[in-house]
């Protein structure tokens, strides 16, 4: 058929963008080394107080989640309410999972591994996504999702914990700092010299001069 399908751009659906607008931008591919599942929401105006606080909520449960450390042999639908806390906190919530497995140059959305209440307990060498979000029909959408290896954490016993290995800096504009706990500004300082240390060197040796500047600029303590 001619016609174009719902997901395709057509003068007749496509409209003008604007800097006064939340933009979620959810970006993979698949690599001979690897898949990634990358998902960043943006605003380059002023966003609204509801818009920051939900951003805000959304960015504590994934690194809420990110650094916990948990027991071996944990399952993934018993920890993922991390992620929801902050929300759940102010009444918010999101209605979709908080992650899925993701094969090595194989499927993006991989079984076993993840979130849901039927997955297999967490083991050290699974790559799973954590992504919670929030949406308001008509409004607005966000979601923040990395993808995270599961690593045996620095505990006297052996326990797990996750290293997120998707390197891209999140939306200073969005970020209220005052809801932040300090050992969250930390995560995020951790994360943000871990882009810049793995990152940056290799945007100067491609001469991305515009591109560097842009990953200094984000990622600033």
């Amino acid at each position: 058929s001619d016609r174009p399908s719902p997901r395709s751009p057509s003068n007749g659906s496509s409209r003008k963008l604007s800097v006064d607008e939340m933009y979620l931008s959810d970006t993979g591919g698949q690599y001979l080394d690897g898949t990634t599942d990358i998902t960043r929401t943006v605003h380059w105006g002023v966003p609204t107080p509801l818009q920051k606080e939900a951003y805000t909520r959304v960015l504590m449960g994934n690194i809420d989640l990110s650094r916990l450390v948990f027991p071996p042999n944990t399952a993934g639908g018993t920890v993922e309410s991390f992620a929801r806390r902050a929300l759940w906190d102010v009444g918010l919530n999101y209605g979709h999972g908080t992650g899925h497995g993701i094969g090595n140059f194989l499927s993006v959305h991989e079984w076993p591994v993840g979130f849901q209440s039927n997955n297999v307990p967490l083991a050290a060498g699974m790559f799973t996504s954590i992504e919670p979000g929030y949406y308001r029909d008509g409004e607005f959408g966000i979601r923040i999702e990395d993808v995270a290896l599961v690593v045996e954490a620095q505990t006297e016993k052996p326990f797990l914990t996750f290293e997120v290995v998707s390197l891209v800096p999140y939306d200073r504009n969005l970020i209220d700092l005052s809801l932040l706990s300090p050992e969250q500004v930390r995560y995020l300082n951790a994360y943000y010299e871990t882009i810049r240390a793995r990152v940056g060197p290799e945007l100067q040796r491609q001469q991305l001069e515009e591109e560097y500047r842009w990953l200094q600029r984000s990622t600033e303590p």
